[in-house]
């Protein structure tokens, strides 16, 4: 993934790069091509507050299919790896938290047939879960709702560490 460039930079990234750095962002071809298309932008604000809206504006279809590349919150991921730091909250040695974690996911996954998310940045694994657990409250349609912003909130995480002021 492209990291560490001025606004500057990444415009000037040949566009299949950028792409293929968009689709570690959000995993949706149609994103991608939104954002994509908006090049060059014209600072950082501009391009996050263009990819926050672009996921906004996802189907729940659309919310579905960028789910696949997301784990779990609280399994297991590889050290280093992006996840791993967006997860960073939960701790690997609580055998108790990651019990509980399993088994409200689980629950969501049962009710609302897809994946739970959350942006974990900054987030405790405690705070995840009592999160999560208050979600199962919500109706399907409301909790797509919920899924999509806290997709949009993930992307702008990413592309703010991706781009510098």
């Amino acid at each position: 993934m492209t990291q560490n460039l001025t606004i500057a930079q990444l415009n000037a990234l040949p566009g299949e790069d950028w792409r293929v750095s968009l689709t570690g962002v959000v995993g949706v071809e149609e994103w991608v091509r939104a954002v994509d298309s908006a090049r060059p932008y014209a600072d950082r604000d501009t391009l996050l507050e263009l990819a926050e809206g672009q996921v906004l504006a996802l189907s729940p279809e659309q919310v579905r299919a960028a789910l696949a590349d997301h784990p779990r919150i609280g399994a297991s991921t590889a050290p280093g790896s992006q996840a791993a730091r967006e997860q960073s909250g939960v701790d690997p040695a609580d055998a108790e938290l990651a019990a509980a974690l399993r088994e409200g996911n689980l629950a969501y996954e049962d009710k609302f047939g897809l994946i739970y998310l959350v942006c974990a940045s900054g987030r405790t694994g405690h705070e995840m879960l009592a999160d999560c657990l208050a979600r199962l409250d919500n109706d399907p349609d409301a909790e797509i709702l919920v899924t999509r912003r806290e997709l949009a909130a993930i992307a702008r995480k990413r592309l703010e560490r991706m781009v510098t002021q």
